[in-house]
């Protein structure tokens, strides 16, 4: 029988900090050309939060790491008057179409919703259809260090509990 895949909050003294942080620099570290690996790597270090802003989260299975997201204060440098941020939504391409993904943007909004963030934002080049059918909306489409994306956000009520589907 196959192990279930395990959504883990990671610390920054994770034995899968660097594994994480090395697929964040594989996928986008276009965008930060001046920096090095190790330097990503503290970075991404920064970003391991104990709870709300700065978080990130693992999808494991078997305790070995198969995707990846964050919710940070800052994604994008000319736009820091929207924050917070999910980010770094990564999941290895053995493990996509399984619905991974999904968990943990879920498991994102579930942090920022109990820390108390009624919206916040992501930027995509080219999963606004995945977004959408999680609940995002549209902000602007525009181009951000060469690349065409679509900023996007959620909000939650006041009044909503932070309840998600699929949540315990």
């Amino acid at each position: 029988m196959e192990q279930a895949i395990r959504i883990a909050r990671i610390s920054d003294d994770s034995v899968h900090v660097a594994t994480l942080a090395e697929w964040a620099h594989g996928e986008w570290g276009h965008l930060h050309p001046e920096r090095s690996l190790d330097t990503a790597i503290a970075v991404f270090r920064t970003e391991c939060g104990s709870g709300g802003v700065p978080t990130v989260f693992a999808a494991l299975h078997a305790d070995v790491p198969i995707g990846m997201a964050s919710l940070v204060a800052d994604d994008m440098s000319d736009r820091r008057d929207l924050t917070p941020w999910l980010a770094s939504v990564y999941v290895l391409p053995a493990w996509r179409g399984r619905g991974i993904a999904s968990q943990l943007v879920r498991r994102v909004e579930e942090e920022a919703c109990a820390h108390g963030h009624g919206k916040f934002y992501l930027y995509t080049p080219d999963q606004q259809a995945l977004y959408r059918r999680l609940g995002w909306h549209a902000l602007e489409d525009r181009e951000y260090r060469g690349e065409r994306v679509t900023i996007m956000y959620r909000t939650f009520a006041e009044s909503r509990s932070c309840w998600f589907p699929g949540s315990a």
